[in-house]
This record gives C-alpha cells, structure tokens and sequence, in this order.
C-alpha cells in the first residue's frame, strides 16, 4: 500500500511538472525549418506555351483557273523570288488572244474604210454648204448631205471603240497568259506543296477561297508565337529578352526578343459567350536571333520571357511567405497581412514585407527583413497552424 502511494506521488510530480513547463512555455512546440534571409541573384520570368513559325509565311494562289501542267519544286526546296514554281494551261487564254487580235486587225481594216468614207462624206458636205449658201441648192438637199456627214463620223467612232474594246480584251487575255505561270514571291523555302500535276485550280470568290497551290516561308527570321495568359501580359513589354526552347531540339535554348504584345485576347473557339469564366490568352511574338538551320515552322516551343533581373538582392524562399491576420490600431477589427514568420528565441514573430520581384523559388524582400533573419520555411502544413508567440524547434536549417 505504502509503495503505491509513492508511485501516484511520483506520476503527479511529473504530471505537474509537465503541466507548468507546457503553461510557461505558452502552448504546444512545433518543429519547423528554417533559413537564413541572404542575398541572392534574381530574375522574373513569365512562361508562355506556343509555336515556332516564319516571320514570312506566303501562301501562294493563282488568279487564273486551269489545269496544272507542271510543278517545278518539291517539298524542303529552295527558290528565288521570281523563280517559276508550276505551270498552268494556257491554251484557253492564248486562244482568247489570237481571237483579239483578230478582232483588233478587221477592226483596222475596217478604220481604213471608214476614214475614206469620212473623207469623202466631208467634202461632200463642203460642195453642197457652198452651193446652200450661194442659193443654188435646196434645204432638203443640203441636210442630206449633213445627215451622211455624221453617219461617217459615227461609223468611223464605233470602228474605234472596237479596236479600244479589242485591245482591252487582249490586254486581260495576255495578263492571264502571264499569270498562268506561278513564281516565288520571295526568297525562301517550299514547306508545303498542295497540289498534284492535272489538278484543276480553283479562282477564290468572295464566300468560297480559292486553290492554295503551296506555301513559301522565309526561314531566315523566325519567330516563338505564344500565348501569354492575362495575369501576365501587363508585365510583358516590346524588347524584353526572352529564352526559347523547342521541344524537337532538347537542352537548347533560343535567344529572342519580345516583337509584339497582342492587345485583344484569343479566345477559344469553343466559347460561347464573352463573359465565361475561362481565363483569356494574349498573342506574344518573340522574334529569335540566329535561328538553327534545323529549326522548322510548327515546332512547339516554351518561352520564359525575362521581365525584371536583380543582383544581390535580399530574398526568401516564396514557399515562406504567409497571411496572416492582425488586428488593426484602434479598432477591434483584423486584416490580412502578408508576411513571413521569423524564429526568435524559440518563438514566432511575424514580420509584414514589402515584396519585389519574384524568381522561380524565392522573393526579393524589398521592406521588412534584414539579413541573417531566420525565416521559418516549413513544414507547409505547420506554416498554417503558426500564430505570433508560439513555441518552436528547430529541425532543420538551410543556409
């Protein structure tokens, strides 16, 4: 019995001891990490998904309608600009020609008969004003003699508005001859050939575009067109530096710079209304310097546009950084502030930061810190249980 009581002694000793240091020490001890706030080389990015593609992307049509005789280029093929491509039949538009200048030369014929006419007609009239005037000939006799002045003239205008109507006709025929051959329009490299010799050509129409017989891309300027998600594109601005890299070409990354920030977002094409709750994409070109030979249009790339770079600067790990509520002066209200939790003795101490720009893992610390501060940095689900005062240990610290 004796033994018994001193055992129960024993353990309230103890339950007590345990009760007062847990009471003084204010609360539970959590076990954090922690590091120390050191200055550091930052840079912010913003990425952004898209696709390679030429600054110079030609689709190359034909205003003439025939069949393809010959193709004179492949697929991966160099060409000139003016250099011949394919060759449309001609037949029809050259028949159209001879067919002018038929109508052109029995339209000259005839302009030689109708001057002779002309000529005759007029002088005609001239013997008849005289003999009018002189009293020698009637009225009637002399207006004859007029009326067949202006059919002469008349005959002679319309012999010459079908020479004029001739030479038109032709003017078209002979253009449409030319157009039957199809050249580069600039220097640069066949990427995609459509069409087959003996296809027919189909003229584009207001509702219905035309045949697209292949494509010319000038490969010498390429660019990363990507789309850059709204919380973004405030950020992005023309000559900001941007790092590219294609997924076909892996561990090599394309220098560039920022060409043009689109100014109204892509929306999808299966949205239905303006007011979705989809986030919206803004169109970025970043125009690469010194593109690889092996670089081809369609490729899929990522660019991490370089927005702000900073030397030496003070930064924590962005994992660190917490909200937290404090009570505001004079007032029983709180409000959330943003900040990170510092290590002091064995507690917490909140401390509010101004921040600055934001690498990949850490933030620079433009207010708040001073160097050597040991930031709390987890474990993440302990950041949320912290509060101003609480106990803490250290298990681990990265410097």
């Amino acid at each position: 019995m004796k033994k018994k009581v001193i055992i129960a002694v024993v353990g309230l000793a103890i339950l007590a001891i345990v009760i007062v240091n847990i009471t003084s020490a204010g609360g539970p001890s959590f076990s954090v990490t922690t590091e120390k706030v050191s200055k550091r080389d930052l840079v912010e990015k913003v990425s952004a998904t898209g696709e390679i593609k030429p600054k110079k992307n030609i689709n190359i049509s034909t205003d003439v309608a025939g069949k393809i005789l010959k193709i004179l280029v492949r697929e991966g093929d160099l060409v000139r600009k003016g250099q011949l491509l394919l060759k449309i039949d001609s037949a029809m538009y050259e028949a159209n020609a001879d067919r002018d200048r038929e109508i052109i030369a029995s339209a000259q014929a005839d302009m030689i008969s109708q001057e002779a006419n002309l000529k005759q007609a007029s002088q005609f009239f001239n013997r008849r004003q005289q003999l009018f005037d002189e009293g020698l000939l009637s009225l009637e006799q002399f207006e004859d003699a007029k009326i067949q002045l202006e059919i002469a003239e008349a005959n002679r205008q319309a012999t010459r508005h079908r020479i004029e109507q001739a030479r038109a006709s032709l003017k078209s025929s002979s253009d449409a001859i030319t157009k039957t051959s199809i050249v580069s329009a600039i220097d640069g490299i066949v990427t995609s050939l459509k069409v087959e010799e003996g296809e027919v050509a189909i003229i584009g129409t207001m509702n219905n575009p035309g045949t697209v017989l292949l494509t010319i891309a000038d490969l010498s300027i390429m660019e990363a067109e990507v789309l850059v998600d709204e919380t973004d594109i405030v950020k992005v601005r023309l000559g900001k530096k941007a790092d590219v890299r294609v997924d076909a070409l892996p561990g090599t990354v394309l220098a560039g710079q920022v060409t043009e920030v689109g100014n109204s977002a892509v929306t999808s094409s299966t949205a239905t209304t303006a007011t979705s709750g989809e986030s919206k994409d803004f169109k970025t070109v970043i125009t690469l310097h010194h593109p690889p030979s092996s670089l081809k249009p369609g490729f899929s790339a990522t660019a991490d546009i370089i927005i702000e770079a900073k030397k030496e600067v003070l930064a924590v790990p962005i994992a660190a950084i917490v909200l937290q509520e404090m009570p505001v002066k004079g007032s029983a209200k709180k409000e959330e502030k943003e900040g990170v939790f510092i290590e002091k003795k064995g507690r917490v101490v909140f401390r509010e930061i101004q921040k600055g720009i934001a690498g990949d893992m850490y933030m620079e610390v433009a207010k708040g810190l001073a160097e050597n501060d040991q930031v709390i940095t987890g474990p993440f689900a302990t950041l949320k249980k912290l509060k101003e005062g609480d106990a803490v240990k250290l298990t681990g610290e990265k410097r």
